[in-house]
């Protein structure tokens, strides 16, 4: 797309673009006048740096600057671009990196997909290459556990979560609360809009890692911390709250009957996730994890998104009338796969807990058992899903 497009669909959209920078005097000209050719609506944030960079910002008194002294970190910054952002009137803003790794050229790239979107409701994050030459391993180690969480907590398989190159909608971000402002505060906005129904979605990007050049601000061990914290904040709250609330919203917006039919009994579920659903059920049920198997079972359907009601179904192999015949069979299995002796016998089992004096071979059996009858059960379900489910596609025509 021309330069003149691009800067026709900025004014459209009402996009502008915002820049945090803080000690960047070696990239930031080049960055600045790469987003230049494409739009003089432009944000930049100085938070507070040291070096030359309050100097090269002279050069750019047409544009947009706000200081912010002393540092106060990247979320911050943005968080004061996008309130100034508001203020002048605009409805999207892209950020961009002021380090030099990524491309001003991909502007385009953003407004494009954002006009030719059927929602404006949309956050596009930029999915940089990270297995390319030159990006460091920490990056790629780190973005692959951002990207499980934010799966976690939002049901949104993503390829990266943690570029900074990025196109918000102002309108929903303007109305979120937030507590970080520090790198996380990339990580919060993308979940927390998530969470608001907006559209999240990658979109492929260049990256360039120079150096020479680049200067990087994250702290490895004191952000990833901060990372983890927040994680761990937004897993309680997804458990605890979110699920319960979409669970309830989709009981009300469908309806009882074709809730039943869709999201608990899972009518349309593939052969294969009924199977998964049946294996699971049987694993969690035979485990040793005696007192947590409902929750557990619960919380892993919900996870891994499968049938919610065949897993608890089948994690009920554990009531108690079968109780003693699984433990007589996990000691036994056990008891052969670590090559001990001693004699036991169910009425032992269930009478004086003999079991307990043997808690290694019992576990080791109990997984063993428990796996074997989950893949046996799950391979056993599936041929008779994909049977019934011929018969029925059969019968329809």
């Amino acid at each position: 797309m021309s330069i003149t497009a691009t800067n026709q669909l900025l004014q459209d959209h009402k996009c502008c673009i915002i820049i945090p920078t803080y000690n960047n005097a070696k990239t930031l000209n080049r960055v600045l006048n790469g987003v230049l050719k494409y739009t003089n609506n432009i944000i930049i944030v100085n938070d507070g740096a040291t070096d030359e960079t309050s100097k090269i910002l002279e050069a750019y008194s047409q544009l947009e600057i706000i200081t912010i002294s002393p540092n106060q970190g990247k979320g911050n910054a943005l968080r004061v671009g996008f309130k100034k952002a508001i203020v002048l009137g605009f409805k999207n803003a892209i950020t961009i990196d002021s380090d030099g790794q990524h491309f001003p050229e991909d502007i385009a790239q953003f407004i494009e997909c954002l006009d030719q979107s059927s929602t404006k409701n949309l956050l596009l994050i930029g999915s940089r290459n990270m297995s390319q030459e030159g990006v460091p391993k920490k990056s790629s180690f780190g973005n692959k556990f951002s990207n499980f969480w934010f799966w976690f907590e939002t049901g949104i398989k993503l390829q990266d979560t943690q570029s900074g190159f990025r196109l918000y909608p102002l309108q929903p971000i303007s109305e979120m609360k937030f507590i970080t402002k520090k790198f996380e505060f990339e990580i919060e906005v993308i979940v927390k809009a998530a969470w608001r129904g907006v559209t999240v979605e990658n979109i492929p990007v260049q990256v360039l890692y120079d150096e020479s050049e680049r200067v990087s601000h994250f702290r490895p061990f004191k952000d990833f911390t901060r990372i983890s914290i927040l994680n761990t904040v937004f897993v309680i709250i997804t458990l605890f709250y979110i699920k319960p609330r979409d669970f309830i919203r989709n009981f009300k917006k469908k309806g009882v009957k074709k809730f039943l039919a869709e999201d608990l009994l899972g009518i349309d579920d593939s052969p294969v996730k009924k199977a998964l659903s049946v294996a699971l059920g049987v694993f969690v049920g035979i485990s040793p994890l005696w007192g947590l198997h409902t929750i557990l079972v619960v919380f892993l359907a919900v996870a891994l998104k499968l049938n919610k009601v065949i897993a608890f179904t089948f994690s009920n192999v554990s009531l108690p009338p079968f109780i003693p015949f699984i433990l007589y069979a996990s000691l036994k299995l056990g008891s052969w796969l670590l090559g001990s002796e001693f004699n036991f016998s169910v009425d032992t089992i269930n009478e004086n807990f003999e079991f307990i004096k043997h808690l290694k071979t019992y576990v080791v059996g109990s997984f063993t058992l428990a796996i074997t009858a989950a893949t046996l059960l799950g391979f056993l379900s599936f041929i008779i899903f994909s049977f019934f489910g011929n018969k029925k596609a059969i019968a329809n025509g």
